[in-house]
């Protein structure tokens, strides 16, 4: 009996060529569609920032959709008045020493009148948290007063009279330098170390205060501690003269280096 089943039309087409035989795939013929679809018409979109964030908005109905953003943008307050002037309340705090506060005490108004009569900042004492904090206010003039004032605190805690510190609320070229004497050397040890801080002071002082007048500059030595207080260029010569004491240069020597370095400055100036 004959199979009525029709039979699967061959999916590759032998193809002989010259050079070799290939094989190719063959065609399959698709039903023709009648009609065609129309192109597709997307409604325009706009994007809308009134300031509720970004959202898009379809101009044919209306509507608005909210973007995946505006979920994760903060919202901030609105300014006020002193955010807008640039006018905010700043702080310092500068710690207090245990040794130093007896002098603190007996010292505090001839501290107190120069910070708050003269560069109008406001200024206590924290007994809780051991520290002076200072605050500006809204009669405030000099944006660099409440640094002043803090640079005026810590000259006096470490070591200062309030004479010499107050020169850093007048004049604006004078820093403070702090380091020890195991900075310049590090094997000091015991009478080695007294040896050199007593180099450091001379007999009653004199070699400190020798050293203070030729450069023009305050110098504290509190043990291994040595603060100097004054112009860049005059913490530099008083430093390199503290330093050649410390590593054992004779007082004559450092005098003479330092009446050569003085009279150059004064040429120059």
């Amino acid at each position: 009996r004959r199979s009525t089943r029709r039979k699967p039309r061959p999916r590759f087409r032998l193809r002989e060529t010259s050079e070799s035989v290939s094989f190719r795939p063959a065609r399959v013929s698709r039903p023709a569609r009648r009609f065609a679809r129309p192109p597709a018409t997307m409604p325009k979109v706009t994007k809308s920032t009134d300031g509720k964030g970004d959202a898009v908005v379809n101009t044919e109905t209306g509507e608005e959709t909210a973007t995946f953003d505006d979920v994760l943008r903060p919202v901030f307050s609105p300014l006020g008045v002193a955010e807008l002037t640039g006018k905010k309340a700043e702080y310092r705090k500068v710690n207090v020493p245990a040794n130093r506060f007896s002098p603190l005490k007996e010292n505090w108004m001839a501290l107190y009148e120069p910070i708050t009569k003269q560069m109008k900042i406001d200024v206590r004492m924290n007994l809780k948290t051991k520290k002076v904090e200072l605050k500006t206010t809204k009669h405030t003039e000099d944006e660099g007063a409440l640094q002043k004032s803090a640079d005026f605190v810590q000259a006096f805690l470490l070591g200062f009279e309030i004479q010499d510190a107050v020169a850093l609320l007048r004049l604006d070229d004078l820093y403070l330098e702090c380091f020890e004497v195991k900075d310049v050397k590090q094997t000091l040890k015991g009478e080695h170390m007294s040896r050199g801080i007593g180099r450091l002071a001379g007999k009653s002082g004199k070699t400190k205060f020798t050293i203070e007048n030729a450069t023009r500059t305050r110098i504290v030595i509190a043990d291994q501690h040595i603060r100097i207080l004054g112009s860049f260029q005059n913490i530099k010569i008083a430093r390199d003269a503290l330093c050649n004491l410390i590593l054992g240069s004779p007082p004559g020597k450092v005098y003479s280096r330092l009446r050569s370095i003085t009279a150059r400055l004064s040429e120059r100036f």
